[in-house]
């Protein structure tokens, strides 16, 4: 598929996807040049492409990607090493949920106290809220 149908199907644009080919993120398990240079996506990097756009959303940089990416040589150290990555990575998640938590909590508590004032203010002036 073409660069265009590809970006259509990810939601990433043409500029993106050249860029993930460029560092490394795309192989040629995902694309093939043709004689004319042109480029050929296939179908599997277009699961490829979601899985690195979600993994950014998590958090991830593009040299994070990488090394978790290469688990695929099958080199024991470079598998152990991104084994280790992922472990905290999955705690600075946790850390991160804590506090979005606790920032939920304190909004929540924010708002009952004004609908409080609220409801109270409307109750002086002869008004019920409901």
């Amino acid at each position: 598929m073409k660069i265009h149908v590809l970006a259509q199907k990810t939601g990433i644009n043409p500029p993106t996807i050249r860029y993930y080919e460029k560092e490394g993120l795309l192989d040629r398990r995902h694309v093939e040049r043709r004689d004319n240079n042109y480029r050929d996506y296939t179908e599997e990097a277009v699961e490829h492409l979601l899985l690195i756009k979600r993994v950014q959303a998590a958090g991830f940089t593009i040299r994070e990607i990488k090394v978790v990416l290469k688990e695929e040589d099958g080199n024991k150290l470079e598998l152990s090493r991104a084994i280790e990555f992922l472990q905290k990575k999955m705690k600075e998640m946790d850390h991160r949920k804590r506090e979005l938590e606790q920032s939920q909590s304190l909004l929540s508590r924010m708002l009952d106290n004004k609908l409080a004032l609220l409801a109270k203010k409307g109750t002086e002036d002869g008004n019920s809220i409901k």
